[in-house]
């Protein structure tokens, strides 16, 4: 004897009732397990450390002041030195015909 399908969906939307989830007679994929889990946001923030202040971020809040960055100094003078040497970065093409330029030559 087979029971009539509202009867069993009846029960089912008791059930539901009963053990607080959700009603899903289709048994469509909604995504409700990943919903119903803790938030992982609070715990990863929590991880990694707190941002600390920067002398970039000091020379933008106080603009009217002089900062003085070591690093910031010490890479600029790298860089110099490499570009007295010829090694620096190159130099930006312009142009498209400057970067055209050169994009055929290869060397083997």
């Amino acid at each position: 004897m087979a029971v009539a399908r509202s009867r069993v969906l009846d029960l089912m939307k008791v059930q539901c009732r009963i053990f607080n989830t959700t009603f899903n007679p289709d048994r469509l994929r909604t995504g409700n397990k990943i919903l119903r889990q803790r938030l992982r946001g609070p715990t990863l923030a929590q991880y990694y450390p707190r941002r600390v202040v920067t002398i970039r971020d000091l020379r933008k809040a106080y603009p009217d002041y002089e900062v003085w960055d070591e690093k910031e100094e010490e890479r600029l003078e790298h860089v110099g030195m490499l570009k007295a040497k010829g090694k620096g970065p190159p130099k930006k093409k312009r142009t498209a015909e400057e970067s055209k330029k050169f994009a055929g030559k290869k060397k083997r």
